[in-house]
Protein backbone atom coordinates (compact mmCIF):
# COMPACT_ATOMS: atom_id res chain seq x y z
CA UNK A 1 0.00 0.00 0.00
CA UNK A 2 2.82 2.39 0.84
CA UNK A 3 4.60 1.57 -2.41
CA UNK A 4 1.39 2.08 -4.41
CA UNK A 5 0.88 5.50 -2.85
CA UNK A 6 4.49 6.40 -3.66
CA UNK A 7 4.04 5.36 -7.28
CA UNK A 8 0.79 7.30 -7.63
CA UNK A 9 2.32 10.43 -6.10
CA UNK A 10 5.33 10.27 -8.41
CA UNK A 11 3.16 9.87 -11.49
CA UNK A 12 0.84 12.71 -10.48
CA UNK A 13 3.75 15.06 -9.76
CA UNK A 14 5.44 14.33 -13.06
CA UNK A 15 2.23 14.74 -15.04
CA UNK A 16 1.58 18.00 -13.22
CA UNK A 17 5.00 19.30 -14.15
CA UNK A 18 4.68 18.27 -17.76
CA UNK A 19 1.10 19.39 -18.35
CA UNK A 20 1.81 23.15 -18.64
CA UNK A 21 4.54 22.55 -21.18
CA UNK A 22 2.32 20.24 -23.20
CA UNK A 23 -0.53 22.74 -23.18
CA UNK A 24 1.78 25.58 -24.17
CA UNK A 25 3.26 23.76 -27.14
CA UNK A 26 1.62 24.88 -30.36
CA UNK A 27 1.47 23.34 -33.82
CA UNK A 28 4.07 24.84 -36.13
CA UNK A 29 3.39 25.23 -39.87
CA UNK A 30 4.70 22.25 -41.80
CA UNK A 31 5.27 20.23 -38.63
CA UNK A 32 4.19 16.59 -38.47
CA UNK A 33 0.81 15.79 -36.88
CA UNK A 34 0.65 16.08 -33.13
CA UNK A 35 1.16 12.77 -31.29
CA UNK A 36 -1.63 11.01 -29.50
CA UNK A 37 -1.94 12.61 -26.04
CA UNK A 38 -1.93 9.64 -23.65
CA UNK A 39 -1.72 5.86 -23.57
CA UNK A 40 -2.06 3.95 -20.28
CA UNK A 41 -1.37 0.24 -19.91
CA UNK A 42 -2.27 -1.44 -16.60
CA UNK A 43 -1.14 -5.04 -15.97
CA UNK A 44 -0.85 -5.71 -19.68
CA UNK A 45 1.47 -5.49 -22.66
CA UNK A 46 1.71 -2.54 -25.01
CA UNK A 47 3.68 -2.03 -28.23
CA UNK A 48 4.59 1.35 -29.69
CA UNK A 49 5.96 0.52 -33.16
CA UNK A 50 8.39 2.59 -35.18
CA UNK A 51 6.70 5.62 -36.70
CA UNK A 52 4.07 5.84 -33.97
CA UNK A 53 4.11 9.03 -31.88
CA UNK A 54 2.78 9.51 -28.33
CA UNK A 55 2.78 12.42 -25.94
CA UNK A 56 2.72 10.32 -22.72
CA UNK A 57 2.95 6.59 -22.11
CA UNK A 58 2.17 5.17 -18.66
CA UNK A 59 3.01 1.51 -18.01
CA UNK A 60 1.67 0.29 -14.63
CA UNK A 61 2.43 -3.30 -13.71
CA UNK A 62 2.86 -4.41 -17.32
CA UNK A 63 5.38 -4.66 -20.13
CA UNK A 64 6.02 -2.23 -22.97
CA UNK A 65 8.12 -2.40 -26.10
CA UNK A 66 8.75 1.01 -27.57
CA UNK A 67 10.26 1.67 -30.99
CA UNK A 68 8.46 4.90 -31.86
CA UNK A 69 8.62 8.42 -30.45
CA UNK A 70 7.22 9.13 -26.98
CA UNK A 71 7.73 12.44 -25.24
CA UNK A 72 7.21 11.14 -21.67
CA UNK A 73 7.50 7.54 -20.55
CA UNK A 74 6.43 6.54 -17.04
CA UNK A 75 7.07 2.98 -15.89
CA UNK A 76 5.49 2.06 -12.54
CA UNK A 77 6.01 -1.51 -11.26
CA UNK A 78 6.51 -2.68 -14.83
CA UNK A 79 9.17 -3.11 -17.51
CA UNK A 80 9.87 -1.16 -20.65
CA UNK A 81 12.16 -2.04 -23.52
CA UNK A 82 13.19 0.88 -25.71
CA UNK A 83 14.48 -0.43 -29.04
CA UNK A 84 15.40 2.40 -31.39
CA UNK A 85 12.93 4.65 -29.58
CA UNK A 86 13.05 8.40 -29.05
CA UNK A 87 11.89 9.96 -25.78
CA UNK A 88 12.14 13.31 -24.02
CA UNK A 89 11.77 12.08 -20.42
CA UNK A 90 11.87 8.67 -18.76
CA UNK A 91 10.68 7.97 -15.20
CA UNK A 92 10.97 4.49 -13.70
CA UNK A 93 9.21 3.87 -10.37
CA UNK A 94 9.65 0.44 -8.79
CA UNK A 95 10.26 -1.05 -12.23
CA UNK A 96 12.92 -1.42 -14.90
CA UNK A 97 13.75 -0.03 -18.30
CA UNK A 98 16.17 -1.34 -20.93
CA UNK A 99 17.60 1.24 -23.34
CA UNK A 100 18.77 -0.72 -26.35
CA UNK A 101 20.97 0.39 -29.26
CA UNK A 102 19.54 3.23 -31.33
CA UNK A 103 17.47 4.61 -28.48
CA UNK A 104 17.75 8.33 -27.73
CA UNK A 105 16.50 10.08 -24.58
CA UNK A 106 16.71 13.79 -25.27
CA UNK A 107 16.07 14.79 -21.68
CA UNK A 108 16.56 13.27 -18.24
CA UNK A 109 16.17 9.76 -16.86
CA UNK A 110 14.86 9.50 -13.30
CA UNK A 111 14.37 6.42 -11.12
CA UNK A 112 12.57 5.83 -7.82
CA UNK A 113 13.21 2.32 -6.51
CA UNK A 114 13.79 1.40 -10.15
CA UNK A 115 16.61 0.33 -12.47
CA UNK A 116 17.62 1.53 -15.92
CA UNK A 117 19.99 -0.48 -18.15
CA UNK A 118 21.70 1.35 -21.01
CA UNK A 119 23.11 -0.79 -23.81
CA UNK A 120 25.96 0.36 -26.10
CA UNK A 121 24.55 2.63 -28.76
CA UNK A 122 21.84 4.12 -26.52
CA UNK A 123 22.07 7.87 -25.92
CA UNK A 124 20.90 9.94 -22.95
CA UNK A 125 21.42 13.67 -23.53
CA UNK A 126 20.28 14.68 -20.05
CA UNK A 127 21.22 13.34 -16.66
CA UNK A 128 20.52 9.95 -15.11
CA UNK A 129 19.67 10.27 -11.44
CA UNK A 130 17.73 8.48 -8.70
CA UNK A 131 15.03 10.26 -6.72
CA UNK A 132 15.42 8.04 -3.63
CA UNK A 133 17.70 10.52 -1.86
CA UNK A 134 15.35 13.41 -2.65
CA UNK A 135 12.38 11.48 -1.26
CA UNK A 136 14.31 10.64 1.90
CA UNK A 137 15.27 14.30 2.34
CA UNK A 138 11.64 15.36 2.04
CA UNK A 139 10.69 12.73 4.62
CA UNK A 140 13.34 13.99 7.04
CA UNK A 141 11.99 17.52 6.63
CA UNK A 142 8.30 16.66 6.96
CA UNK A 143 8.57 14.15 9.82
CA UNK A 144 9.69 16.68 12.50
CA UNK A 145 6.92 19.04 11.40
CA UNK A 146 4.34 16.28 11.76
CA UNK A 147 5.70 15.40 15.21
CA UNK A 148 5.50 19.04 16.31
CA UNK A 149 1.97 19.32 14.94
CA UNK A 150 0.92 16.16 16.78
CA UNK A 151 2.45 17.38 20.04
CA UNK A 152 0.83 20.80 19.63
CA UNK A 153 -2.61 19.30 19.05
CA UNK A 154 -2.13 16.97 22.00
CA UNK A 155 -1.12 19.83 24.29
CA UNK A 156 -4.12 21.87 23.15
CA UNK A 157 -6.42 18.92 23.88
CA UNK A 158 -4.96 18.50 27.39
CA UNK A 159 -5.38 22.22 28.11
CA UNK A 160 -8.97 22.14 26.88
CA UNK A 161 -9.75 19.07 29.00
CA UNK A 162 -8.23 20.70 32.09
CA UNK A 163 -10.28 23.85 31.43
CA UNK A 164 -13.48 21.79 31.26
CA UNK A 165 -12.52 19.92 34.41
CA UNK A 166 -11.87 23.18 36.26
CA UNK A 167 -14.92 25.22 35.24
CA UNK A 168 -17.54 22.65 34.33
CA UNK A 169 -16.94 19.77 36.71
CA UNK A 170 -20.57 19.36 37.85
CA UNK A 171 -21.99 19.51 34.33
CA UNK A 172 -19.24 17.17 33.16
CA UNK A 173 -20.04 14.62 35.87
CA UNK A 174 -23.73 14.71 34.95
CA UNK A 175 -22.91 14.23 31.27
CA UNK A 176 -20.66 11.28 32.12
CA UNK A 177 -23.51 9.80 34.13
CA UNK A 178 -25.67 9.81 30.99
CA UNK A 179 -23.04 7.79 29.12
CA UNK A 180 -22.88 5.23 31.94
CA UNK A 181 -26.60 4.92 32.64
CA UNK A 182 -28.10 5.33 29.16
CA UNK A 183 -25.44 4.40 26.58
CA UNK A 184 -28.04 3.32 24.01
CA UNK A 185 -29.96 6.59 24.09
CA UNK A 186 -26.72 8.56 24.10
CA UNK A 187 -25.46 6.72 21.00
CA UNK A 188 -28.77 7.22 19.18
CA UNK A 189 -28.70 10.92 20.04
CA UNK A 190 -25.14 11.20 18.78
CA UNK A 191 -25.96 9.51 15.46
CA UNK A 192 -29.13 11.58 15.01
CA UNK A 193 -27.30 14.80 15.75
CA UNK A 194 -24.47 13.90 13.40
CA UNK A 195 -26.96 13.43 10.55
CA UNK A 196 -29.62 16.05 11.28
CA UNK A 197 -27.57 19.06 12.38
CA UNK A 198 -25.30 19.17 9.27
CA UNK A 199 -28.36 18.59 7.06
CA UNK A 200 -30.15 21.50 8.73
CA UNK A 201 -27.08 23.70 8.32
CA UNK A 202 -26.90 22.81 4.60
CA UNK A 203 -30.58 23.69 4.16
CA UNK A 204 -29.96 27.05 5.82
CA UNK A 205 -26.94 27.64 3.61
CA UNK A 206 -28.90 27.30 0.36
CA UNK A 207 -31.32 30.04 1.47
CA UNK A 208 -30.43 33.70 1.16
CA UNK A 209 -31.39 34.72 4.71
CA UNK A 210 -30.07 31.67 6.52
CA UNK A 211 -26.83 31.29 4.57
CA UNK A 212 -24.61 33.08 7.13
CA UNK A 213 -26.08 31.02 9.97
CA UNK A 214 -25.74 27.77 8.03
CA UNK A 215 -22.11 28.48 7.13
CA UNK A 216 -21.32 29.46 10.72
CA UNK A 217 -22.83 26.20 11.96
CA UNK A 218 -20.94 24.11 9.40
CA UNK A 219 -17.56 25.80 9.70
CA UNK A 220 -17.47 26.91 13.35
CA UNK A 221 -20.19 25.52 15.60
CA UNK A 222 -20.14 21.86 14.57
CA UNK A 223 -16.30 21.52 14.66
CA UNK A 224 -16.22 23.12 18.12
CA UNK A 225 -19.04 20.89 19.38
CA UNK A 226 -17.28 17.83 17.94
CA UNK A 227 -14.09 18.79 19.77
CA UNK A 228 -16.03 19.35 23.00
CA UNK A 229 -17.67 15.95 22.55
CA UNK A 230 -14.26 14.35 22.09
CA UNK A 231 -13.03 16.03 25.30
CA UNK A 232 -16.08 14.80 27.23
CA UNK A 233 -15.50 11.25 25.99
CA UNK A 234 -11.80 11.49 26.84
CA UNK A 235 -12.46 12.60 30.42
CA UNK A 236 -15.07 9.87 30.83
CA UNK A 237 -12.47 7.31 29.70
CA UNK A 238 -9.94 8.92 32.04
CA UNK A 239 -12.37 8.62 34.96
CA UNK A 240 -12.87 4.95 34.12
CA UNK A 241 -9.10 4.36 34.11
CA UNK A 242 -8.48 6.35 37.31
CA UNK A 243 -11.28 4.50 39.09
CA UNK A 244 -9.57 1.21 38.37
CA UNK A 245 -6.14 2.49 39.33
CA UNK A 246 -7.18 4.11 42.59
CA UNK A 247 -10.30 2.17 43.47
CA UNK A 248 -12.51 5.26 43.11
CA UNK A 249 -12.85 8.26 40.82
CA UNK A 250 -11.58 11.71 41.77
CA UNK A 251 -14.12 13.20 44.18
CA UNK A 252 -13.74 16.79 42.99
CA UNK A 253 -12.53 18.24 39.70
CA UNK A 254 -11.18 15.45 37.44
CA UNK A 255 -7.81 16.93 36.56
CA UNK A 256 -5.99 13.59 36.52
CA UNK A 257 -8.80 11.96 34.53
CA UNK A 258 -8.57 14.77 31.97
CA UNK A 259 -4.87 14.19 31.31
CA UNK A 260 -5.08 10.41 31.42
CA UNK A 261 -8.19 10.31 29.23
CA UNK A 262 -6.80 12.60 26.53
CA UNK A 263 -3.61 10.54 26.28
CA UNK A 264 -5.49 7.23 26.31
CA UNK A 265 -8.00 8.29 23.64
CA UNK A 266 -5.27 9.82 21.47
CA UNK A 267 -3.34 6.55 21.53
CA UNK A 268 -6.46 4.41 21.05
CA UNK A 269 -7.53 6.72 18.23
CA UNK A 270 -4.79 5.23 16.07
CA UNK A 271 -7.11 2.23 15.67
CA UNK A 272 -9.90 2.55 13.08
CA UNK A 273 -13.20 4.11 14.20
CA UNK A 274 -12.17 4.54 17.87
CA UNK A 275 -12.13 8.33 17.71
CA UNK A 276 -15.42 8.44 15.77
CA UNK A 277 -17.21 6.15 18.22
CA UNK A 278 -15.92 8.03 21.28
CA UNK A 279 -16.92 11.37 19.72
CA UNK A 280 -20.39 9.99 18.95
CA UNK A 281 -20.91 9.10 22.61
CA UNK A 282 -19.66 12.48 23.78
CA UNK A 283 -21.77 14.30 21.19
CA UNK A 284 -24.86 12.31 22.09
CA UNK A 285 -24.35 12.97 25.79
CA UNK A 286 -24.07 16.72 25.17
CA UNK A 287 -27.18 16.78 22.99
CA UNK A 288 -29.21 14.64 25.38
CA UNK A 289 -28.14 16.73 28.38
CA UNK A 290 -29.01 19.97 26.56
CA UNK A 291 -32.39 18.59 25.48
CA UNK A 292 -33.32 17.47 28.98
CA UNK A 293 -32.14 20.74 30.48
CA UNK A 294 -34.37 22.75 28.14
CA UNK A 295 -37.42 20.52 28.68
CA UNK A 296 -39.95 21.80 31.27
CA UNK A 297 -39.95 19.94 34.56
CA UNK A 298 -36.44 18.55 34.15
CA UNK A 299 -33.82 19.94 36.57
CA UNK A 300 -30.86 21.75 35.00
CA UNK A 301 -27.65 19.84 34.49
CA UNK A 302 -25.98 21.50 37.44
CA UNK A 303 -28.70 20.23 39.77
CA UNK A 304 -28.52 16.60 38.66
CA UNK A 305 -26.72 14.31 41.06
CA UNK A 306 -24.00 12.53 39.12
CA UNK A 307 -22.73 9.11 40.10
CA UNK A 308 -18.96 8.77 40.05
CA UNK A 309 -17.57 5.56 38.55
CA UNK A 310 -16.39 3.03 41.08
CA UNK A 311 -13.63 0.54 40.56
CA UNK A 312 -15.99 -2.30 39.77
CA UNK A 313 -18.30 -0.36 37.46
CA UNK A 314 -18.04 0.16 33.68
Amino acid sequence: MKRLAMITAAVVVLLGLLAPAALAAGVQPGAPPEPRPLLVSVDGSVDVPAGDRLDTLVVAGGNARISGEVRTIIVASGTATLAGATADTLLVVDGSADLQAGTTVRGDVRTLHGTVTRQPGATVNGSVRTLDADLAAVGLLVLPLLVLLFLGLGLAAVVAALFVAAFGARQLRATEALIRREPGQVLVAGIAGTVLLPALAVLLTVTVIGAPIGLAVLLVVLPLVAFAAWVVAAIWIGDWIVARMRGAAEPDRPYLAAVVGVIALAVAGMLPFVTAIATLFGFGALLLAAWRTLRPGVPPMGEMSPVLPAAGQG
